[in-house]
């Protein structure tokens, strides 16, 4: 079983990473080191398009019922303050989580954050990923904060103000 979970993961993060690669040269990559997944953590990958953003994670350590693997997709609209530091943004987010292991669950989950991209190519960010579980272990489960850091790849190497 381990060895499909790994597996598994391995596939959904060469296919995500394919995604992006293929889809635009400015996109970033990290881990997120999260409160909600039983400490576990995640394999970020965001990818910038007009509006909203694409944001994928890879879940490992943990979900609602110590699930070993877990896949997430988010839809995170940007935002910057007026006459604010430039690479501060705030992003609202949402977006299905899908989680295997010992039981198989969906769930609908927030997004909601703030990142700092530095003038090299490093981004860091703290957010919250609130969710509904709709199958067997259903309910709310709020406690999902993490802390992340992404490497921006291609032109995100060169930052620029969201407008």
């Amino acid at each position: 079983m381990k060895k499909l979970v790994f597996l598994s993961g391995l596939f959904s993060i060469s296919f995500l990473l394919n995604f992006t690669s293929q889809a635009q040269s400015n996109w970033e990559a990290g881990i997120r080191f999260g409160e909600g997944f039983n400490n576990g953590f995640s394999l970020d990958v965001t990818v910038p398009f007009k509006a909203p953003r694409i944001h994928g994670a890879a879940y490992f350590s943990g979900g609602p019922q110590g699930s070993d693997f877990g896949v997430g997709g988010y839809f995170d609209w940007l935002f910057a303050l007026d006459g604010g530091p430039i690479g501060l943004k705030f992003y609202p987010g949402v977006g299905p989580e899908i989680y295997f292991g010992d039981n198989f669950d969906f769930a609908i989950a927030g997004d909601f954050g703030v990142e700092y991209s530095f003038d090299f190519p490093l981004t860091i960010g703290l957010d919250w990923r609130p969710r509904i579980v709709v199958t067997n272990s259903h309910g709310y489960q709020g406690g999902n904060w993490g802390l992340l850091a992404r490497f921006r790849f291609g032109e995100g190497v060169s930052f620029s103000k969201v407008d």
